[in-house]
């Protein structure tokens, strides 16, 4: 066993009985194995549920827990009734995960008072993060992050568990495909679900699918992108997109890149149907 490793074990078992906000990401699945080796049924994972959640997420995360054997249950949030939330500008994070430590910290009085958990690490430091703003408001501990875990170190411990996400590509939830300042509302969340769901159902792993308002620009991990942009793929994934309600359908032709949703103006279209 790592010392990093025997350090998270130490801290999670000086925390004692603990709720860990559970996507079914790589970084909470880590948390809740090892939360689950040291705690036992001590640790309860709590999976949020509402428009901004992937279906296949949700279903992963179900999964996932049931594999890890830890105690799970969904608690419906409701972000979207939130005008702050709703009108999606730089703190849409942080009323994002306010209205989720609210809810664990109503589940937390039925679970004898446990600890809330998430997973941060420390990668998530180099970014503007409103949501840990929430996290700390709401007294929620990062044991990941306090014991000092990037995100390679996440993927190689996974790995070396044998979990099967241990090289998930990253998910943000479905709000961060909604533009700045454009308003996030249920139908745009399922018109991007639908669509990014019928892309992957083409073979691509790493998918975003950035709502343009009528249309839509298909983001893709670089190192699948010469199959995406082959005229007859192109074609299929226009499609399959346009099937969800967006027209015009693009290619970013320079593949996905993190924090997309706004595109630069200087990135032309590969493939577009009317």
């Amino acid at each position: 066993m790592s010392a990093s490793h025997e350090r998270l074990r130490t801290l999670i078992a000086d925390l004692g009985p603990m709720i860990v906000a559970f996507s079914g990401g790589v970084d909470s699945t880590l948390l809740l194995r090892v939360a689950r080796d040291v705690l036992g049924d001590s640790v309860l994972a709590v999976t949020a549920v509402s428009a901004s959640l992937a279906r296949s997420e949700r279903e992963q995360a179900a999964q996932l827990s049931r594999r890890i054997g830890a105690p799970h249950q969904f608690v419906e949030t409701r972000e979207l009734e939130n005008p702050d939330y709703a009108r999606n500008d730089g703190r849409r994070c942080y009323h994002c995960k306010k209205e989720l430590f609210r809810a664990l910290s109503d589940i937390a009085p039925l679970a004898r008072g446990r600890a809330l958990t998430y997973g941060a690490i420390l990668d998530d430091l180099r970014d503007e993060r409103p949501g840990m703003e929430a996290a700390a408001d709401a007294g929620a501990r990062a044991p990941l992050l306090e014991a000092g875990y990037t995100k390679e170190m996440v993927r190689d411990l996974s790995r070396r568990l044998g979990l099967p996400p241990w090289d998930k590509p990253a998910m943000a939830c479905l709000s961060s495909r909604i533009p700045r300042h454009m308003p996030v509302t249920e139908a745009a969340l399922r018109q991007v679900d639908v669509a990014e769901e019928a892309v992957r159902a083409l073979g691509f792993r790493q998918v975003r699918v950035r709502h343009q308002g009528a249309g839509a620009r298909v983001e893709i991990d670089p190192r699948e992108l010469r199959r995406a942009i082959e005229p007859e793929m192109a074609a299929r994934i226009a499609t399959a997109v346009g099937a969800a309600g967006f027209a015009p359908v693009i290619i970013d032709p320079l593949g996905y890149h993190p924090g997309g949703a706004t595109p630069p103006t200087s990135r032309p279209p590969v493939f577009r149907e009317p």
